[in-house]
């Protein structure tokens, strides 16, 4: 599971920020004074920090500024209220990764942390082998781990092969003869409803109500598509 450091020194916004990552699918760790995010980074390893520009003890651009001179290249993104281009330009210059302004809506902060992991996945060329984060469903072949906002779910051996799948082809169709010949291991032979009646029993464990699912939609005389649901 990915991890987020949210550092403000506003306990109001650090529990709104908390609560709306997590129910996007992070662990989230909280600070709220500068001079500990440094240290913080190096022992957590979050795979991104929000960091408020404003903080006690060091402000936001001054943390920045320590992480890269100390080699670590954790995304940043910076929060404030300063909406000034000279301002914007300062703190890209000092290596933030982005920049949001406040006020700002919830939503627009998770789709900016996964865009920002997203791309720095894309260009350190370091994302971790066989894990999979879409929404709030996160995958983990190495530790055979699978949980939906946080919480556990015990799949069969089919079932993780299935969401594995799904997972690695996020937003995309994908068709039963598909699934049959790269889950199951064989050509389509006249008979594909054993791919529904996994898909049945895997949106039972998954989905908030799998009689109308969020995640696993089914597209018509087509076959399925994984979804990124963003609360």
């Amino acid at each position: 599971m990915q991890r987020i450091l949210v550092v403000d020194d506003e306990p109001n916004l650090v529990k709104l920020l908390q609560y709306h990552l997590q129910q996007a699918g992070f662990e989230v760790l909280t600070g709220e004074n500068g001079a500990e995010v440094v240290e913080m980074v190096e022992a957590q390893q979050p795979d991104a920090v929000l960091l408020d520009w404003m903080l006690p003890g060091l402000d936001g651009l001054h943390v920045c500024r320590a992480l890269r001179a100390k080699g670590i290249h954790t995304p940043v993104l910076m929060l404030t209220a300063r909406d000034d281009v000279v301002d914007r330009i300062l703190g890209l210059e000092v290596g933030a990764d982005d920049y949001i302004t406040k006020p700002f809506s919830m939503r627009e902060v998770v789709a900016r942390v996964r865009a920002v992991l997203r791309r720095y996945s894309t260009e350190m060329g370091t994302e971790k082998s066989g894990v999979w984060q879409v929404g709030p469903i996160f995958v983990d072949e190495n530790l055979y781990e699978v949980q939906v906002h946080n919480k556990p779910v015990t799949l069969t051996t089919r079932e993780f092969e299935l969401l594995r799948y799904f997972c690695q082809h996020a937003d995309r169709v994908v068709t039963r003869n598909q699934l049959l010949l790269d889950v199951w291991g064989y050509e389509f032979s006249g008979d594909n409803r054993i791919v529904d009646i996994h898909v049945s029993h895997l949106r039972d464990k998954i989905e908030p109500d799998p009689k109308s699912p969020q995640y696993i939609k089914t597209i018509r005389r087509m076959g399925y598509k994984l979804v990124r649901f963003d609360e």
